[in-house]
């Protein structure tokens, strides 16, 4: 039997003209918003590796993919911003979204696997963000749907 809400009586009983939404949708939001915090972190380590390039524990020739900092730079802001985006469609329940968040928190880790070296707590927590979006994008990404 479906559920409904939002035209209930003050009592909570009575008809409704909507369905009661999935719990999983908490997840999915949840997954938007993690997106939208690992696209500006992927931003802001960016920018650091632009203009701060001595901020890192190793050389860029210490990385597994040998390129400098300032290349590898650009790539994590442009990257961020694109995730940024993608994590705001996902809240508004965008298919193409999901499946470009579940390619680019793919992606982002990679990309903190081969920065481990360089400063290896902040990739550690990059890749947890990355799995945990994957996870709720891929389990229940359907249960949100754009009203």
């Amino acid at each position: 039997m479906t559920q409904y809400v939002d035209d209930a009586p003050p009592g909570g009983y009575g008809p409704s003209r909507y369905p009661r939404a999935s719990p999983w949708v908490g997840w999915i939001a949840f997954a938007g918003v993690l997106m939208v915090i690992l696209g500006a972190l992927h931003a802001f380590q960016g920018l650091v590796a632009i203009f701060k390039d001595e901020y890192f524990l190793v050389s860029s020739r210490g990385l597994a993919v040998k390129l400098d900092f300032t290349a590898w730079g650009w790539v994590h802001l442009v990257v961020g911003i694109i995730v940024v985006v993608a994590g705001l469609c996902v809240m508004a329940g965008q298919l193409w979204a999901r499946v470009v968040g579940v390619l680019l928190a793919s992606l982002s880790l990679l990309a903190n696997v081969a920065f481990l070296a360089a400063y290896p707590f902040w990739s550690l927590v990059m890749i947890a963000l990355d799995i945990v979006i994957i996870m709720a994008l891929t389990v229940h990404g359907s249960d949100i749907k754009p009203e």
